[in-house]
């Protein structure tokens, strides 16, 4: 899904104009890239939690080479969905 479909599916189901859609869809991502870049999750009930994780550095290899190199520390975003979620993808899929 793209967000050009999430603010259709916005449109739609809410019947604000289109320009409004696109409005609400994108300061909804906003607040969700702001409280990211804080470093703090989101919770969203239902359907699942966005963690800011850190990585620490470690030893990887150039898989052409075999050569050791250095990875550096870094912060990633994980996704872990909740039960309800889990179990209506199981049910549907």
């Amino acid at each position: 899904m793209t967000k050009a479909e999430i603010v259709e599916m916005v449109h739609r189901s809410t019947d604000l104009p289109k320009n409004e859609a696109v409005a609400v869809t994108e300061v909804i991502f906003e607040m969700i890239r702001q409280s990211l870049e804080r470093g703090e999750s989101i919770k969203l009930p239902g359907f699942g939690n966005f963690l800011v994780r850190e990585k620490s550095t470690r030893v990887g290899r150039n898989p052409k080479t075999g050569e050791e190199i250095e990875i550096s520390a870094r912060k990633v975003v994980t996704f872990k969905p909740s039960q309800i979620l889990r179990d209506r993808i199981q049910k549907n899929g």
